[in-house]
């Protein structure tokens, strides 16, 4: 089922759009088989459980382990670095300050360069976390004083609801807002990424300029808790 679901995606998905098979509460064995059908890079949630499968991984399929790239995807504590930073390739989810001062500093004492998406409070719930464009701004004027840090784009999640037009408005502001910071910041020549749709909209963010998505049920089924 996971073969023929990474399949299908691919049949619609573009090939420079990369697609970040989400998979938090889903056992290896389930995770192998989309590494079978040629996905490689996965998304996790929870530092601890990024950090046992990565070990998990490197114990029983050390050949496999060296190929897969890991993305951050979830809200992160800075007392939690430890267990993320050694090994996400990308961090989707900076959406404090305060966080992307601790990943900073992190990487200035571990001699590392951190790859980074800001995340952007696009949806409607006031649950969600991530920076309005005013602040986003801010940093990007000031991304130099974060010799540590790769500014790598946004990433962002649509309002969880029914209604299409609202889901494109969410997508459409940021896709706008991501060609803005483009323009106006030339010398961030690494800030090309978009990371916006997730299983149930994916295909809407493709229209919007979409250079990842993020897909966990659509691919794995349920999640298994």
């Amino acid at each position: 089922m996971i073969k023929q679901n990474l399949l299908d995606i691919h049949k619609e998905l573009p090939p420079d759009v990369k697609l970040v098979a989400v998979s938090k509460f889903h056992p290896m064995e389930a995770m192998l088989e989309a590494v079978e059908a040629g996905q490689l890079c996965f998304g996790e949630n929870r530092p601890q459980e990024l950090q046992k499968k990565v070990h998990d991984f490197h114990e029983a399929y050390p050949e496999i382990a060296g190929r897969l790239e890991w993305h951050f995807i979830g809200h992160l504590q800075t007392n939690k670095l430890k267990l993320v930073l050694p090994y996400a390739s990308l961090v989707q989810s900076i959406d404090s300050l305060h966080l992307l001062q601790a990943v900073d500093s992190w990487g200035k004492a571990e001699g590392r360069t951190v790859n980074i998406l800001m995340e952007m409070h696009i949806g409607a719930e006031q649950t969600k976390q991530g920076f309005v464009e005013e602040e986003a701004l801010d940093i990007l004027f000031n991304a130099s004083k974060y010799r540590n840090i790769r500014f790598c784009g946004l990433m962002g999640m649509a309002t969880h609801t029914d209604s299409e037009e609202d889901i494109r408005a969410d997508f459409s502001r940021i896709s706008s807002f991501h060609s803005y910071c483009r323009d106006l910041f030339p010398e961030l020549c690494d800030f090309r990424e978009l990371s916006i749709g997730m299983s149930d909209d994916w295909r809407i963010a493709l229209d919007y300029g979409a250079t990842m998505v993020r897909i966990g049920t659509a691919i794995f089924g349920p999640r298994q808790y």
